[in-house]
């Protein structure tokens, strides 16, 4: 006999149950219209699950030829553990660095096994401002700009007060120092520069925000520290005030920072301290940049040629310029009457170099301070 219209378990279970009272198998396995190997099937089920045995099975396969093997999957996990701001990318990128000669799961496929294993968790959409044309000079390789700034102050387990002070090169993006400083002037961040400049050598300029002790409110900007680097050589740069967008290389860099190596923040200074050296060190030679081709930041880096120099030389200025030394008040000595510059410069040398009949160009080196009216000694911007 035919199916008939009914559930196809309940004709599972009176199969089993006439078959205790049929005669012969072949006769019953005709009158339900099933061959004997579908028959027994059904009896061997019920025999070994009872009635949850006549139940539908799933026909997924049991093996899968495309699965994860087990080890990679363990390693993706490890590695992700181990580096919690490392996505899919980079976690592929470091194991093909490491074991080049394996083939490696596609990025959809990393992406999953985090995703299986809860660690990971869907963005939530944000609107984003549009692209704005880069005001300042464009980094072009390495030691072209280096940035530095002072990520958020925060205080470690023992109370102390703890601003990491760091310094990038804009290109490479590899750090060279991340300083835990208990104070941001300008005696706590100049040894560090030192450190820095003596290990890699000179920028052709340093990008920073306004604050201190990178500007000031005077002209230009300048404080004692602009002064320090603009006597090395260094341009000083600055973003304008409330864009921080202009240097968000760094910011970025801080994100990264603060979920890698102060989350929370460590027991003492010292070992903060420590923190942000392994931070540092995988940082620069382990951590994958997409921005740089998956490359490392060490890999894209090279010193400069540009040396720290022994002594620091007065700037340099055309044949044509008046030159005068500002007062320790901050003036300088012009056409007969004093004008005050800044006192930031107190020591320092400025050129003065004639645009018309009546104002001067004044320069710190490559800075221009501004415009100086010399009928009315005074400063004409």
């Amino acid at each position: 006999m035919a199916w008939q219209e009914t559930c196809p378990v309940e004709e599972r279970i009176r199969f089993v149950e006439e078959h205790r009272r049929c005669s012969t198998f072949v006769e019953l396995c005709r009158r339900f219209g099933v061959s004997r190997k579908t028959g027994y099937k059904w009896l061997r089920r019920h025999a070994k699950h009872g009635l949850a045995g006549l139940e539908d099975s799933s026909r997924a396969s049991w093996l899968h030829p495309n699965a994860t093997v087990a080890e990679v999957e363990q390693l993706i996990v490890d590695y992700r553990l181990a580096h919690r701001t490392w996505g899919a990318r980079k976690i592929r990128s470091w194991l093909e660095r490491c074991w080049p000669e394996r083939t490696w799961p596609c990025l959809s496929t990393v992406n999953e096994v985090l995703r299986r294993h809860g660690l990971t968790r869907p963005l939530r959409p944000r609107r984003r401002a549009p692209r704005a044309t880069e005001p300042l000079s464009h980094a072009l390789g390495p030691n072209d700009v280096w940035s530095i700034d002072f990520k958020g102050w925060f205080r470690t387990g023992d109370g102390n007060q703890c601003g990491p002070l760091t310094v990038l090169d804009a290109f490479s993006r590899y750090a060279f120092d991340v300083r835990a400083l208990e104070k941001s002037d300008t005696e706590h961040v100049k040894p560090t520069l030192e450190r820095c400049f003596r290990e890699y050598g000179l920028p052709l300029a340093m990008r920073s925000d306004n604050g201190p002790p990178f500007g000031s409110t005077a002209r230009a900007g300048l404080t004692p520290l602009a002064v320090w680097l603009v006597k090395l050589g260094v341009r000083p740069e600055r973003i304008e005030p409330g864009h921080p967008e202009q240097n968000g290389r760094h910011e970025r860099f801080h994100r990264t920072l603060k979920q890698d190596a102060a989350s929370p923040p460590a027991k003492t200074l010292g070992r903060q301290q420590a923190a942000f050296d392994r931070f540092r060190q995988t940082y620069n030679l382990e951590r994958p940049h997409e921005a740089l081709g998956m490359r490392t930041p060490a890999e894209a880096y090279r010193r400069s040629e540009r040396l720290l120099p022994r002594t620091l030389d007065e700037p340099e200025y055309p044949a044509s310029a008046d030159i005068r030394r500002v007062r320790g008040n901050g003036e300088i000595k012009w056409a007969g009457e004093t004008v005050y510059v800044t006192q930031a410069l107190a020591g320092e040398l400025v050129g003065l170099e004639r645009l018309d009949d009546r104002h001067w160009s004044v320069r710190f080196g490559p800075l221009r301070l501004g415009v100086v009216d010399e009928w009315k000694r005074a400063w004409a911007d």
